[in-house]
This record gives C-alpha cells, sequence and structure tokens, in this order.
C-alpha cells in the first residue's frame, strides 16, 4: 500500500516539482546568456542537438536490452509533429518572447497552461463537461479568470513594486515606451506557447498511450525538433556569426538546459503524462512563477511590477478554482465506482442467499 502511493503520488509530484524548478533555472540561464548576447533560436538549436547526443547512448542501452516495440511510419510521424510543435515552435517562440520581456512574465503565463489544457482536452474528449455540475462550473469560470488575469498581466505593467524606477528624463522616457512595448510583444508571445504547449501535451498523451517506450519518444522528438529549428535558424538568420556562442553564460545555459531540458524534464513529462494526464502536469504552471520570481531578481535584477502582483493573483485564483473543479470530479467518480462496485457484490451474492 505504502509503495503503491509513492508510485502512483508522491512520485509524481515530487518529479513535477523538480521538473519546473529545472525549468525555470533553465529559462533564468537563458535570459542571462542572451542578454550577453546569444541568439534565441541558435540557443534553442545548440541545447536540443546536445541534449539528443546525451539521449543517443541511454536509446541504445535501452532498446539493447528490451524488447522494444517497432516504429512505424505513423508513429514516425508523430514524432515529427512533436518534434515541430514541442520543439521547434514552441521554445522558438517562448524564447523570443523571454528576450522580449522576463522569466518572472513567462512563468505567471504559464498558469493559463491548465486552462488551456482543460479546453483542449474536452475538445479531444480527454475532458468531461456537465455545466450543470459545480466541478464543471468551476473549472469554466476558473478558465476564464485564468485568462483575464494573464491579460491583465500581459496590457498592464504599472509602477516598480521591487526595484528602483528610472531617471524621468526624456531619453529614459523613450526607453520606458520601447520596453513597454516589448513587454506587450513577449507577453503574446508567451501566451501563444502556452497554447501550443497545451496542445502538445495532449499529443504527447495520445502519443504514449499508443507507443509506451518513453526513452524513443523524447529521443525522436529532440532529433527532429532540433534538425527543424537549425533550418528555421538558417532561413532566419543569415549572418555566420550568429552561430558563435562566447566562452561564459551562453555555453553554461546550453549545456545546463541540454541536461535538464532535453533529458531529464522531456522524459518526466511523458512518464507523468503517461501516469497522471495532461491536465495534472499543466497544473503545476503556477508553482514557477514563485521560483521564476525569486530567480529573476536575484540573478536576473528584474523588477516587480505592479501589473504583474495583480494578474499573478487572479490567475492564481482562476487556477485554484480548476483545480477545485478537477478534484471534486475525481472525487465524485470514485464515489460512483464504490456504489457500483458494492451492487455488483450484491448481484453476485444473492443467488446465494436464494438457495
Amino acid at each position: 500500500m505504502v509503495m503503491q502511493c509513492w508510485s502512483t503520488d508522491f512520485l509524481p509530484f515530487s518529479a513535477m516539482v523538480m521538473v519546473e524548478c529545472c525549468e525555470m533555472l533553465m529559462i533564468t540561464l537563458g535570459k542571462a546568456a542572451m542578454n550577453d548576447g546569444l541568439n534565441n533560436l541558435v540557443y534553442v538549436v545548440y541545447y536540443n542537438a546536445l541534449g539528443t547526443l546525451f539521449l543517443l547512448p541511454c536509446l541504445i542501452f535501452h532498446r539493447h536490452r528490451s524488447n522494444m516495440v517497432p516504429i512505424t511510419l505513423p508513429i514516425l510521424w508523430r514524432f515529427f509533429l512533436l518534434g515541430l510543435l514541442g520543439i521547434c515552435l514552441v521554445q522558438a517562440v517562448a524564447f523570443t518572447g523571454i528576450k522580449y520581456s522576463t522569466p518572472t512574465l513567462a512563468a505567471a503565463l504559464g498558469n493559463l497552461m491548465p486552462g488551456f489544457t482543460f479546453l483542449l482536452a474536452i475538445i479531444f474528449r480527454m475532458e468531461k463537461l456537465d455545466i450543470r455540475k459545480a466541478s464543471s462550473q468551476a473549472k469554466s469560470v476558473g478558465t476564464v479568470v485564468a485568462i483575464i488575469g494573464a491579460s491583465i498581466m500581459t496590457l498592464y505593467k504599472g509602477p516598480r513594486v521591487l526595484g528602483s524606477n528610472l531617471p524621468s528624463d526624456s531619453s529614459h522616457h523613450e526607453l520606458v515606451l520601447s520596453q513597454e512595448s516589448n513587454w506587450i510583444l513577449g507577453g503574446l508571445l508567451i501566451t501563444t506557447t502556452c497554447i501550443m504547449s497545451s496542445g502538445w501535451n495532449i499529443l504527447q498523451t495520445d502519443t504514449v498511450k499508443k507507443y509506451p517506450e518513453h526513452m524513443t519518444i523524447v529521443f525522436f522528438t529532440c532529433f527532429f525538433g532540433s534538425i527543424q529549428c537549425a533550418i528555421l535558424t538558417m532561413a532566419l538568420e543569415s549572418n555566420p556569426k550568429t552561430w558563435m556562442v562566447k566562452p561564459g553564460i551562453g555555453m553554461i545555459a546550453i549545456v545546463f538546459s541540454a541536461v535538464s531540458g532535453s533529458v531529464f524534464r522531456y522524459n518526466v513529462l511523458t512518464w507523468c503524462l503517461d501516469k497522471k494526464g495532461p491536465l495534472y502536469v499543466a497544473m503545476f504552471k503556477p508553482l514557477g512563477m514563485v521560483i521564476s520570481a525569486i530567480l529573476g531578481i536575484i540573478f536576473l535584477a528584474d523588477p516587480l511590477h505592479l501589473g504583474s502582483v495583480i494578474g499573478a493573483v487572479i490567475i492564481t485564483a482562476g487556477f485554484y478554482s480548476v483545480l477545485w473543479g478537477k478534484a471534486k470530479e475525481i472525487k465524485s467518480m470514485v464515489e460512483v465506482e464504490d456504489i457500483v462496485c458494492v451492487i455488483d457484490s450484491t448481484d453476485q451474492t444473492s443467488p446465494l442467499l436464494h438457495k
């Protein structure tokens, strides 16, 4: 019983907390590397390509030790789509958004993922929606509230809560206007990645149900994604010097992201999606907001704005509304299953009683 509780509840929870910590560290290091001159698309290509090289010997060893399910053409096509959506599009757009904003904004807008995942899960029939039930009402209202909070955080920056204000001369005023514009652009790009990431969660969950070989899925996702993102980068960046990485924070960010992102994060996400489903994985995004704010203030000297505080509070309220609705729904399902088990047990014993 204890081992079952460990494997079904505590282990996925601990793994997802570690994933969020690693992801926020990866984003913070990536932001610092981009501030130091590293191109955001080149960063995505390099760390995923390095992660693919790290995964290759693990995959060879794993396939040699066990009888693996053969890879069919439809499954290979799914790997291609996972790489295109999860790496080439999501990560390229995400780090572009982070380049124009901050890791704190990225983490805060990540709170939209539970809502987007819930909506997509309904569309693809991984979640049920009955508007007459309180659980469905809570999930629906929470989704709308979270989107409103994200809109406030994106469109309203507000005065600084932490950090010193810039001097009020004309040059600094122009800089502030430019930063506000970049902030909105960054927020819109990050929100787009939240939608695409939710779609990736749905596709990954469905893929792992059809092909339950986690290591193989992760390897080919990184493999295809690295190639696709490299082609995209070459098309957008014509300067060969863009591909050069200076010794220092850029190399540290690439190696760390390859290990924590491509190797650790993708394997854990795939395992948790298989065990718990896409909504469970998406529910851990609010934790990243706290981690990112702390890391951003400490390592990047990011200011904390009033709009971020107000938006974060509203997003968190929406998130916990979705969480409460999901918990109530699961509790109702368990109660129904218990009643069915009792009825089945009664039906099986009744003939013996009549004899």
